[in-house]
């Protein structure tokens, strides 16, 4: 696929029900590149948790506001921004999810799944308020289909 020939956008409301409507358009926009299925799913997982942690936490399920998504394919990089309109949040003060105290805490999961399944993370904060989380997988041959199975072989 070429680097221009796919861009989705999409605007939803902040309710949780809408998250599968931006998983449907991921999955189909990830079906189109040739990603190994693993790849494609890890990629999904951490899309799903950015969308639910802008409907929660940052426009706190508010239904009048919106959250916005943009996918598309630079540079060989699948990016995907995930925007609220909240008030922002401080992405190094949060517990880390893996501590013992924090173990069988619900909350924290979302950007600790985000970190580990993409290669890199960036928050950026509006001014007139809102956090935009940009995610990153850069589509290497081994997270190709066709290096799917090299891959596989190599992990054990």
């Amino acid at each position: 696929m070429a680097a221009d020939s796919q861009q989705v956008h999409l605007a939803i409301a902040s309710r949780l029900e809408n998250i599968e409507l931006v998983q449907i358009a991921v999955e189909a926009s990830l079906g189109q590149l040739a990603l190994s299925e693993d790849t494609s799913h890890w990629i999904g997982i951490a899309v799903r948790e950015a969308v639910a942690n802008a409907i929660k936490h940052g426009n706190r399920n508010d239904p009048d506001k919106q959250v916005e998504v943009d996918f598309g394919i630079e540079d060989d990089t699948v990016v995907v921004r995930v925007a609220d309109q909240g008030e922002g949040f401080d992405p190094k003060s949060l517990p880390d999810p893996l501590s013992p105290d924090n173990l069988l805490r619900p909350n924290g999961r979302g950007i600790f799944f985000m970190r580990k399944f993409m290669d890199d993370i960036e928050y950026t904060f509006r001014p007139e308020g809102g956090t935009v989380v940009t995610l990153r997988k850069k589509l290497s041959p081994s997270s190709k289909a066709e290096g799917g199975d090299q891959e596989e072989e190599e992990q054990g």
